[in-house]
């Protein structure tokens, strides 16, 4: 993290996704989501494979309804997919975006679980707890490790004699970070 923290420094698209990213953490969703949206028009469906995946990920925090939510979390994973293809990764960010895996797979098995889907949920923390070896020991890392452990317990739960409805699960997603990772 502390090295894209540095990247974004040095490039104007990191940087105005950080610049919304800070209205949507001060609580502006809607000024964020049509920011978000404005960029990833200019951007396009070509641009860097880092600017696709973090600004789909922040996108998909901004959405209210969790089949939208489900959307940009996928088109972060493909894009986080095509900076570990080697075709359109920049050096310098491929070896970084592995970190990035648990987080993207903690938010689609969120999403999944909202949708009353646990089994496809389920499926993506496996993924998720199979990346965890690329967290830092930090307070990101722990934190997405904490909204694994508490997923994993939730559709437990749910799996128990008092079954939870599609609905009921949280969102663990491991907010605030580019990407996720």
């Amino acid at each position: 993290m502390a090295e894209q923290r540095g990247q974004a420094a040095d490039d104007p698209v990191m940087t105005r996704i950080g610049q919304i990213a800070m209205l949507q953490h001060a609580g502006d969703r809607e000024e964020a989501q049509q920011r978000f949206a404005a960029l990833w028009e200019e951007i396009g469906p070509h641009a860097d494979p880092l600017h696709r995946c973090t600004l789909a990920h922040y996108m998909a925090d901004t959405q209210q309804d969790p089949a939208e939510e489900l959307r940009w979390d996928l088109l972060a994973l493909e894009a986080a997919d095509g900076l570990t293809d080697g075709s359109a990764a920049p050096a310098h960010t491929a070896p970084a975006v592995r970190g990035f895996y648990p987080s993207l797979h903690l938010n689609l098995a969120a999403d999944y679980a909202r949708l009353g889907r646990p089994d496809t949920a389920r499926d993506h923390l496996r993924e998720a707890r199979a990346h965890v070896d690329a967290l830092a020991d930090d307070g990101h890392g722990h934190q997405v490790l904490g909204g694994i452990e508490r997923l994993e317990r939730e559709l437990a739960a749910a799996d128990g004699p008092a079954q939870g409805t599609p609905g009921s699960l949280g969102r663990p997603r491991a907010e605030g970070e580019a990407g996720g990772g």
